[in-house]
């Protein structure tokens, strides 16, 4: 009951109130109107979880046809675009023959043992660093991407497969091999077909090794200079600890297990056992066995030097042994499968719906 200025009157019972809603409730009107909310209440939790099924991508072909097809446009690109593999393969060529001429006929003496190991460094960190054109490879196509696969053009395992396919086998196995044949034979290494086979497979390997912790890297980022800048400190850090510029036996234990993470130090390992053993720096190879690390069968001229190249070899804490070689080629190659399987979870777990 309202007066002329909107207000209750005051003279109304406040009983009057719970009398109305108490028959309200007993009422056959609130039943219904009970259950109409509670039949509404349940058709929006229904539209809740149809949305949420909604981000569940379907495809309309299988694996390998996925794979088929996104391989064969790679591919298409790559011949479409000669101009990066072109450029790629002219500056391999370019740069084995400057190595080639600077270490020319390297010599069994002692300027031999400092010629070999220099080269041997340098082609590792020319894998290492030419490895890192790869890190456009997931950022340069990654809108395309989200969009055909949201759309359910394919999965994220054959366009990562595809691309693997297309990138990492061409463009990294080509001029890995076009720079083991130019340097290999024009430095002077050992003239052995087996050494000179396990030289391109570590060049290789590096190779993979470097693109496949660039991919790691790179995978999921928007910005590719980023991505650059990250990359090249890793491989700055990972080149101290190569075997090179520090002695790594002298180095600190605490700091010492860094070495187990330095692409360059497995390559660089691998190619020295390769190349130094049965090698001998001091003249003529005398008749008699050397016992490594025996210094005084060097001749008088010779005296402190590392007449053989088992003996460097130990210097640097290196096994002069074939699983020496071998052992380093797997690191590799777990440390490739290590670095493809973070590059692919990143795509798999990468934000694609906004």
């Amino acid at each position: 009951v309202s007066n002329e200025n909107g207000r209750v009157e005051e003279n109304v019972s406040i009983s009057v109130v719970d009398t109305l809603h108490q028959k309200y409730l007993n009422s056959s009107l609130y039943e219904s109107t009970k259950e109409a909310l509670g039949k509404m209440e349940l058709e929006q939790g229904r539209k809740k979880k149809v949305s949420k099924k909604g981000h569940e991508i379907t495809y309309a072909n299988g694996f390998f046809t996925q794979l088929y097809w996104v391989s064969k446009r790679s591919l298409k690109n790559l011949i479409r675009n000669p101009q990066a593999s072109i450029a790629q393969i002219a500056v391999t060529v370019i740069l084995a023959l400057v190595v080639g001429a600077i270490f020319f006929g390297v010599k069994l003496d002692e300027s031999g043992i400092q010629n070999r190991v220099g080269s041997l460094f340098f082609v590792t960190t020319n894998q290492c660093f030419s490895s890192v054109s790869a890190i456009e490879l997931f950022i340069r196509d990654k809108k395309l991407f989200v969009h055909q696969y949201t759309s359910g053009y394919y999965r994220v395992s054959a366009y990562f497969l595809a691309l693997m396919l297309g990138d990492l086998l061409p463009m990294r196995t080509a001029p890995a091999i076009i720079f083991s044949c130019i340097t290999y034979w024009m430095i002077g290494f050992q003239a052995v077909a087996g050494r000179f086979f396990f030289f391109m497979l570590a060049l290789v390997m590096v190779s993979y090794t470097a693109t496949a912790m660039s991919l790691a890297i790179s995978a999921g980022m928007e910005v590719v200079a980023v991505a650059n800048l990250l990359i090249t400190i890793c491989f700055v850090l990972m080149l101290i600890f190569s075997g090179l510029l520090v002695n790594l036996p002298s180095v600190m234990g605490w700091l010492n297990w860094l070495k187990y993470f330095s692409i360059p130090r497995y390559g660089l390992t691998a190619l020295q056992v390769n190349e130094f053993r049965d090698l001998y720096f001091c003249g003529d190879k005398p008749n008699v066995t050397v016992s490594v690390g025996n210094a005084t069968a060097c001749p008088p001229v010779t005296s402190g030097l590392r007449c053989s190249g088992e003996d460097y070899l130990i210097s640097q804490g290196i096994a002069p042994t074939n699983m020496a070689m071998w052992e380093n080629i797997v690191a590799l190659l777990c440390m490739t499968v290590i670095f493809l399987l973070i590059a692919y979870l990143k795509l798999r777990f990468m934000r694609k719906f906004t």
